[in-house]
């Protein structure tokens, strides 16, 4: 995605986490349905995570087959750090 390059299911600190762009200090973590009963323990994770530098992005495993474009956005936005740029208008037949 964007010429970034992510790693899956890679250690860093005491977990393992999704995905990552060392890049960019962004982790990704996708969640299943258990992650509903382990809220406090995933923010642990991320507050220990955030300490160590990198920024934690959360999706739910729905979110992501059901809005794939939605959630590719949010990464793109946190990488590059704002929206995309409205196309020029076209010049054509003018």
């Amino acid at each position: 995605m964007l010429g970034l390059k992510f790693r899956r299911q890679q250690p860093v600190d005491n977990y393992i986490v999704d995905f990552i762009c060392l890049e960019n200090k962004l982790v990704i973590e996708v969640d299943g349905g258990q992650h509903s009963s382990q809220q406090e323990e995933d923010r642990e994770r991320d507050r220990d995570l955030e300490r160590s530098g990198f920024k934690v992005l959360r999706f739910w495993n729905n979110e992501v087959l059901e809005n794939m474009e939605g959630v590719l956005e949010k990464i793109r936005i946190n990488c590059l750090g704002h929206p995309p740029l409205d196309p020029l208008p076209s010049r054509e037949g003018k």
